[in-house]
């Protein structure tokens, strides 16, 4: 039975699969398949038998929320080496689901499953991030970034193919004149704003200085996509879904992490109290310039979010974004 057949979703299909790659125990039987959160990049099953739950993921040649988006398949397999590199590293293991096997040419990986809970996305329908919870956010990316700054065989996770996706839809897409995006279905008059953005050519230029230091060397390994949607509620949060992950710069990851606060509305001494508590070396004016290319490429690109703000907070959240990326062009001798 071929890879294809985790996409019937049916105990049945998903028995024969388990079976036949020797991921059941002896008389396991699959009693219940559903589908665990929305998926952007992957299907990602809930798979519940007769002795445990389980987690089955699979990259299929797309993007699962967005079918007409090619995507490197091998992603899932960088994934799981991801996955247990991270996993090997003590302070960090316990807040990861554990890599069980890995179909290599499926691309399938079976993991651990850490439970329904729920993410963190009802921050950005008014929710509050709580201290603690963002203190403990922060501890792990921050012991992330020095616990494998330098290593070896992090820096082998390239995860090119991921990152240059990324790449055009973060730095190039949301500001690339007819570009098929129908924004002001999302929010009218968003068009027009994402417009005015495309002819500032200084911004242009900065956005495109940003994606090349984005493509360019690294220092560590990041998650990719340290947002509420990697995050899973806990007394100390999980962190799930680094199919972005990479060897990078740490500045990246902290971007995202702010650029979130401000998209969700949290209080900015939320976003002061992370930088501070944020234990790695940081070039802070790059980071806040990446989380200014974060916030346009999430209020105008593909990927949106269930945000319930209006075209006024929109237009402020894009104006703040600009001078952040325009701030460090202007000061950036690199």
């Amino acid at each position: 039975m071929n890879a294809p057949a985790v996409g019937e979703q049916s105990p049945a299909a998903l028995q024969a699969f388990m079976d036949d790659r020797g991921w059941l125990n002896n008389g396991e039987r699959v009693r219940a398949v559903a589908r665990a959160g929305e998926g952007n990049m992957n299907l990602t099953l809930r798979v519940r038998t007769t002795q445990r739950s389980v987690i089955v993921k699979q990259a299929r040649p797309w993007c699962e929320k967005y079918p007409t988006i090619a995507a490197p398949i091998e992603r899932v397999l960088l994934e799981g080496e991801w996955y247990e590199r991270v996993g090997a590293i003590a302070p960090l293991a316990p807040r990861l689901p554990r890599v069980l096997a890995i179909d290599h040419a499926g691309y399938v990986l079976l993991m651990s499953d850490l439970g329904e809970h729920g993410d963190y996305l009802y921050l950005y329908g008014g929710g509050r991030l709580a201290e603690a919870q963002l203190d403990a956010l922060v501890w792990w990316l921050a012991t992330l970034h020095l616990e494998l700054a330098g290593d070896e065989r992090a820096s082998a996770i390239e995860n090119r193919a991921m990152r240059v996706l990324n790449h055009e839809h973060i730095f190039e897409v949301p500001l690339r004149p007819n570009n098929g995006l129908a924004l002001d279905a999302i929010t009218p008059g968003l068009d027009a704003l994402a417009a005015e953005l495309g002819h500032d050519a200084p911004l242009r230029r900065a956005i495109e200085r940003l994606g090349e230091r984005y493509l360019g060397p690294g220092r560590t390994l990041l998650h990719g996509d340290y947002y509420p949607g990697s995050w899973l509620q806990a007394p100390e949060p999980w962190v799930i879904d680094p199919e972005f992950g990479f060897y990078g710069l740490a500045e990246f990851d902290v971007s995202v992490m702010l650029a979130h606060l401000r998209l969700s509305g949290q209080p900015d001494t939320l976003a002061q109290r992370a930088l501070s508590r944020y234990h790695a070396p940081l070039d802070r004016p790059l980071t806040w310039a990446f989380a200014g290319v974060e916030v346009i490429r999430r209020l105008l690109g593909v990927s949106q979010l269930p945000l319930t703000i209006g075209l006024a907070a929109k237009r402020s959240l894009l104006q703040s974004a600009r001078q952040l990326v325009l701030d460090w062009a202007s000061q950036d001798l690199g």
